[in-house]
């Protein structure tokens, strides 16, 4: 299996390669490729990649392999174990499935039906690779096979095979998910590996919209839209590696939520879904709105595939509008997000606000990429947007005078385009230069988000808990819409326990305070114990009712999302 060093496959390197069975990862295959509205990639012309999305994935993929060979005489705690006993379906959901025998028949028809040498494969390294990740540390499990489909008739031959064998199917696409949202059961599955299905379909630059298959990545999307001289771009900016299918069943959203919103918003305008019985269905048209029935789009959006697979769908575009970088400093969070509070009440244009914690600058200077060195304060990143020149140095200067109203100092605007990268690439640094922290260290990076007035108190509270505990910490808050991150860096299985329980203490924390259990980066199996206290019994059932209709036997990626009956005390879930 090819490996890079460190033997690190992380998604933007996983985004230079192509997925396929054979060797697994073919290189020299263009990921993207065009259908009736787009003209054919070809290996000599790869896209051009955005500076402030680009530039950044690549100044971040570097800078872990800086960190990677500096400390690569260290020893690191053990990865979670692979295979680990995690499969339980959640009450109610059925648990009766084919037997061994049953699964290598459900294999061998696989192979049978699909004769070409790439897309099925029982390789050893190809399902450890589907059933692990080195982004979270929830336990491993490797499926039973893997399956590369390249269209949806592809996806439903897949499907009714699992139906014979009553066999479970795993949805796979860019894997950059951090709650084990693609681990198999330990008893066995299909891993539908989507990453394949990456074309561009059609691009409609008149009405703002996209079609595309699954696998197709955020920012390959806008990187064609930019060489085709296309000012429209895809704003839902989550991990450079993640693919649309994947953002869509997760509910994902990143940086830009404060001014584009979720994925959970009106970005999908229709998907085209395998439902588990094998029918195709596709949940509306494209126009830019409808009245009609209920919007069937959003019941795949947030679960997770456990209702079906998308193989198609449409999403919305927004302008293309000049950016700009600042940063300030404050005397602590909660100055800064009153700050903020007041600033998006002017209604100014923000594309993005986070703030980040003392650790994370001291972090910062520590990495060592930076072209500066930072005050070591609570700060808020800016990325001012805008039609005109004009309209974003209006916005710089309202910023800046609330800023010093709320005792915000050392504003600093970047002067070109060339210093708003080089500022903005410190932010998104982020995980590489915690890491920086503790020589050696791993990182656990989690998310919660409550109502914006109540972020400095969470992050306060949690703060003074992870002080306390004597792990380091970084934390980072998009801080817009109230949603908070701590990056818990650990080198032994005593830290990684430690960590496990002031990651539950963080999530009791943010549902007490009116919040959730995970602002974007979904449940799978790392947060299912939290949707009763948060969602409430009814709540929890009303989305059971809605699997058990949809999916009876329980076939699409069982386990995850969907709860136990409530528990209090950390995840049942196995650890590390």
């Amino acid at each position: 299996m090819f490996r890079p060093v460190g033997g690190w496959v992380g998604p933007f390197r996983r985004g230079l390669l192509s997925s396929g069975p054979s060797g697994f990862l073919r290189k020299g295959h263009v990921r993207f490729s065009s259908g009736p509205s787009t003209s054919q990639s070809s290996p000599s012309k790869l896209p051009i990649i955005t500076a402030f999305a680009a530039g950044s994935a690549i100044t971040s993929y570097l800078g872990y392999h800086f960190a990677s060979s500096r400390n690569a005489e260290t020893t690191l705690a053990p990865p979670p174990p692979r295979n680990a006993q995690i499969f339980k379906t959640s009450p109610g959901l059925n648990d009766k499935y084919g037997s061994p025998e049953d699964f290598r028949r459900a294999v061998q028809d696989l192979k049978d039906t699909f004769p070409e040498g790439d897309i099925v494969s029982t390789d050893i390294e190809v399902l450890e690779y589907h059933g692990f990740s080195e982004n979270d540390y929830h336990p491993g499990s490797s499926p039973s096979v893997v399956v590369f489909p390249q269209s949806t008739d592809d996806v439903v031959k897949v499907v009714k095979i699992a139906n014979k064998y009553r066999m479970p199917v795993i949805p796979y696409s860019g894997a950059t998910s951090l709650e084990g949202h693609y681990r198999a059961p330990s008893i066995g599955a299909i891993c539908v590996d989507m990453s394949g299905m990456d074309k561009i379909l059609e691009i409609h630059e008149a009405d703002s919209d996209l079609v595309c298959q699954p696998g197709a990545r955020w920012m390959d999307i806008n990187a064609t839209l930019k060489e085709k001289g296309i000012p429209l771009f895809f704003p839902i900016d989550p991990a450079p590696g993640a693919t649309i299918g994947g953002m869509a069943s997760t509910g994902c959203s990143g940086t830009n939520a404060v001014r584009y919103g979720t994925a959970k918003g009106e970005w999908f305008l229709n998907v085209t879904v395998v439902l588990p019985s094998g029918e195709v269905i596709k949940t509306r048209r494209r126009s830019r709105k409808s009245s009609a029935g209920f919007d069937t789009t959003k019941l795949f959006i947030g679960a997770e595939g456990t209702l079906g697979i998308i193989t198609e769908v449409t999403i919305r575009l927004a302008p293309l509008l000049p950016t700009n970088v600042a940063v300030v400093h404050f005397p602590d969070v909660k100055k800064a997000t009153e700050a903020v509070i007041e600033i998006m009440n002017q209604g100014v244009g923000i594309q993005c606000v986070e703030l980040v914690d003392t650790e994370f600058m001291r972090s910062t200077n520590l990495y060592g990429m930076s072209t500066r060195k930072w005050p070591e304060k609570d700060s808020l990143f800016f990325k001012f947007q805008g039609p005109t020149p004009t309209s974003l140095r209006e916005t710089a200067t309202i910023v800046k005078q609330i800023a010093e109203k709320h005792g915000g100092y050392g504003f600093t605007l970047a002067k070109d385009d060339k210093q708003a990268y080089e500022l903005w690439t410190d932010r998104k640094n982020a995980l590489y230069s915690g890491l920086a922290l503790v020589e050696g260290s791993r990182g656990w990076s989690t998310d919660v988000c409550v109502p914006v007035s109540h972020l400095p108190q969470l992050v306060y509270e949690t703060k003074k808990d992870i002080e306390s505990s004597g792990i380091v910490s970084t934390i980072v808050g998009h801080v817009g819409d109230g949603n908070f991150h701590a990056l818990l860096l650990f080198k032994t299985e005593e830290e990684l326990a430690v960590i496990r329980q002031l990651v539950h203490r963080m999530v009791e924390r943010a549902i007490s305070l009116d919040g959730t259990c995970t602002g974007e980066h979904g449940v799978g199996i790392g947060k299912r114990e939290y949707l009763h206290e948060e969602l409430g019994a009814g709540t929890v059932e009303l989305m059971k009712t809605v699997k058990r209709s949809i999916d009876p036997l329980n076939l699409f990626n069982p386990g995850k999302l969907y709860p136990d009956e409530p528990t209090k005390g950390p995840s049942p879930v196995p650890h590390v």
